[in-house]
């Protein structure tokens, strides 16, 4: 496929993933609950928003899979943490330690194939079969292990109890291989592991111990999604790049957020651009909450003008969060909306 057949979003980020230059740069832009209700409000309905800000990737799964409120503010996820969300409304801060010791001696794991995961998977294709097809699986090993552990028990784990750490993170594998496996079922395009490895500067856990506890497991995973002839996403926030040349060598695709406050994107766009694509780029911690509107124009051509000869998805660096204002988020997507229109203007 050359970018003068592209026409379904589906095919453009195909492009991106495959290493060719795309018809367009494609993106895809999450919001936190207030700025989309914000955008709801401002378009007229959910439908309406949807279709202004006109995504490529399909979001399908549930990544954390939040389904029990059980109080005011709190919620109980599937594998039993409760999360408090009276200040952070989206997903919230771990209350309490599901595992208070090294052992999943009196632990059960939840049901992969809890049919909340896969319930909607069909309506929503339906719904946008033009967009490119993600299920989404988040806190996908370390992040699940610190919200069942607690995150100052598993980094001592690291090191006084490494063998219950092999077992922890091998049992959260099991469980997200047999989702995987449910998901493949269905006519979709790639799998989304979300975890976070990084801080401003380098990994939370440090290398030697990412390579020993971390990159096995996620071998597994992405070599299960690989196998299946699919393509595989991968989500750390933080300083990480440390680390593409290895998930490169695992056989990832893309690679988000792109966070440009401890990133070159420029750099790293043209040093991995064929191998590696990346998904993200326009600042969440800085340009888009205390950015002009101006500034927030510039920078979003900015990228778009990096993405045009491939490896790249036009999206914030994370999910929009409340304190970015409405001028700044119609100003990104209108950017985005320009920039296609001038090259599909240009295609025969």
């Amino acid at each position: 496929m050359d970018q003068g057949k592209a026409r379904t979003k589906r095919e453009v980020v195909r492009q991106v993933f495959t290493g060719q230059r795309p018809a367009y740069v494609p993106w895809h832009c999450q919001f936190t609950q207030e700025p989309w209700a914000m955008l709801v409000d401002h378009f007229g309905g959910e439908d309406a928003a949807e279709a202004a800000v006109d995504n490529h990737i399909l979001e399908l799964g549930s990544a954390i899979g939040f389904f029990e409120q059980i109080g005011n503010d709190r919620f109980r996820d599937v594998f039993g943490v409760t999360w408090d969300r009276s200040v952070d409304k989206d997903i919230g801060i771990v209350e309490g330690c599901v595992l208070p010791e090294p052992t999943l001696k009196d632990y059960t794991f939840p049901d992969p194939l809890d049919h909340r995961f896969f319930a909607d998977i069909p309506a929503k294709i339906a719904k946008y079969p033009d967009r490119f097809r993600v299920f989404y699986l988040g806190f996908s090993l370390f992040e699940r292990a610190w919200t069942l552990r607690g995150m100052e028990n598993l980094m001592l784990d690291f090191i006084d109890n490494p063998g219950f750490v092999h077992e922890l993170l091998g049992a959260i594998a099991d469980y997200n291989l047999a989702q995987v496996r449910e998901a493949l079922k269905h006519d979709i395009d790639a799998v989304y592991f979300g975890d976070d490895w990084g801080q401003q500067r380098g990994l939370i856990m440090g290398k030697p111990a990412w390579e020993t506890f971390i990159k096995p497991q996620l071998q597994r995973m992405v070599g299960l999604v690989r196998g299946a002839g699919k393509f595989q996403m991968i989500h750390s926030c933080g300083d990480v790049d440390e680390l593409f040349d290895d998930l490169i060598a695992l056989g990832l695709n893309c690679f988000n957020p792109f966070q440009p406050e401890v990133m070159d994107t420029a750099a790293l766009l043209a040093k991995y651009r064929g191998r590696l694509a990346f998904h993200g780029g326009l600042s969440t911690q800085r340009v888009l909450p205390y950015g002009t509107e101006q500034h927030v124009r510039e920078e979003s051509r900015r990228l778009l003008a990096l993405g045009r000869e491939g490896s790249y998805i036009f999206a914030p660096s994370h999910a929009v969060e409340s304190d970015v204002p409405l001028a700044s988020i119609l100003a990104f997507i209108e950017e985005a909306h320009a920039h296609r229109t001038r090259f599909m203007q240009e295609q025969p």
